[in-house]
């Protein structure tokens, strides 16, 4: 289910949808790959949240596949990797499937970082 809060990025739009976009709300940029297993586990649950969490953040959607600048950019070694911006910047990021509260912790203080700028 794609929402307004949940969108596909690549490398033509990668600066608008996500470093633009970063300084009305954080942007959760999620990197991953259709053959990846914790990819599969990890999706649904950012997807459940980000509905959860009513535009409190944004999920940006990157095909590895498709957008390898955007995973060399970002130096990733490894999927799914999830990288929080904040007002233009990077400021948290977490690697491989995780538990449902470990998102829901990372996602509080992502949004609590974000609004203290």
């Amino acid at each position: 289910m794609k929402t307004e809060s949940i969108y596909n990025v690549e490398e033509a739009t990668f600066d608008k949808l996500v470093i633009d976009k970063s300084n009305e709300a954080p942007v959760l940029v999620d990197i991953s790959a259709e053959w990846c297993a914790p990819c599969k586990v990890l999706g649904p649950l950012l997807h459940k949240l980000a509905d959860a969490y009513s535009g409190k953040f944004l999920l940006a959607l990157v095909d590895a596949d498709e957008n390898m600048r955007i995973a060399g950019r970002h130096k990733v070694r490894g999927f799914p990797t999830v990288i929080a911006y904040s007002r233009g910047v990077e400021i948290d990021r977490f690697h491989s499937a995780q538990t449902e509260g470990y998102l829901r912790n990372f996602l509080d203080n992502v949004i609590k970082r974000h609004a203290k700028v």
